[in-house]
């Protein structure tokens, strides 16, 4: 990432009004950066460090569109669009891990995500078509699918490569921790993440090309009906892809002009990021006036005596 001159500025602040009267404050950064690592515009620091979470889910994906396994298991759009996602374990999104398994030979047993709490599969957890991403990797390359989540393991090495490319860094630089749902993810500026989406937006690389393309196709796979991931990107009909994160974590690409949006929740408030989001796409003109007002009616209006705002903006370098 490019340092520029001055990469901090005024945080975001959200506040949880009831009835007009503010209850409640959360803290939030944001960072745009173009897909060569400029800072573009900033909230906070840039160069806060955090945890890529479930945002990161589309360039571990790339492990998929760059070894043959897409084509070597017929596997469709619609299981690249599951690969990404977070889903919420509808029959639909779990049919669709499962055939991915189903096509690669593997049995779910394989699976070593958790199972959800009240559900009787690891196949209904969020991160189950991530996990069913990198088992269909290892059946391809014949490598071990007992032990695919460990970081030594061929498979992690191979996507820490992948990004590692991407951001034009030694991937031994990397510092990871195992998520929730086993895999390891990585510890991240928020300018590197922004520039990840730019990257991933860019139309530059037609492996990420593809990977935007069923993302924002199949939107549904990506989170669900009534998740802010699967609304934006089907109010805006393939303008931006989004993806969500936890600990307050939301990155956003603007497709074909090389732009990426990163923001970090400082409390990690997940209704506090989709109300940054809709505030800062506003600003910036990604988003009409019209899938702004949309979007608030259902992330930033929380009831009949409860309502988000957003107190600041991005700074322009």
């Amino acid at each position: 990432m490019t340092r520029g001159k001055r990469t901090q500025a005024a945080e975001l602040e959200v506040r949880l009004l009831r009835e007009g009267i503010t209850e409640s404050r959360h803290q939030a950064q944001a960072v745009v950066c173009d897909s060569r690592g400029r800072v573009l515009s900033v909230a906070g620091n840039s160069e806060t460090a955090t945890f890529f979470r479930s945002a990161l889910k589309p360039f571990q994906a790339l492990g998929v569109t760059t070894t043959g396994t897409l084509e070597r298991y017929n596997l469709t759009d619609r299981d690249l669009a599951i690969i990404c996602g977070s889903h919420k374990g509808t029959i639909e999104q779990v049919r669709q891990v499962f055939n991915i398994l189903w096509r690669a030979d593997i049995d779910p047993s394989a699976l070593q995500c958790p199972i959800p709490e009240d559900k009787r599969s690891s196949l209904q957890h969020n991160c189950s078509g991530k996990h069913a991403g990198m088992l269909a990797i290892c059946q391809q390359r014949h490598w071990p699918l007992n032990t695919y989540l460990q970081r030594n393991h061929p498979v992690q090495q191979l996507i820490f490569g992948k990004v590692a490319d991407l951001l034009r860094m030694p991937a031994e630089e990397f510092i990871s921790a195992h998520d929730d749902c086993g895999a390891p993810t990585y510890l991240m500026q928020l300018g590197q993440m922004a520039t990840l989406y730019a990257l991933l937006a860019s139309g530059t690389n037609l492996d990420m090309e593809r990977i935007v393309r069923a993302m924002t196709h199949h939107p549904v796979m990506v989170a669900g009906e009534g998740e802010f991931d699967t609304e934006l990107m089907q109010l805006t009909q393939g303008e931006l892809v989004s993806k969500a994160g936890a600990e307050g974590i939301q990155c956003i690409g603007r497709i074909g002009e090389g732009m990426g949006l990163a923001i970090k929740v400082m409390d990690g408030a997940k209704r506090a990021k989709y109300a940054v989001a809709i505030h800062l796409l506003r600003q910036m003109g990604w988003i009409t006036p019209s899938v702004a007002e949309t979007l608030a009616e259902t992330f930033m209006a929380l009831g009949n005596f409860k309502r988000l705002e957003v107190i600041g903006e991005l700074s322009m370098l």
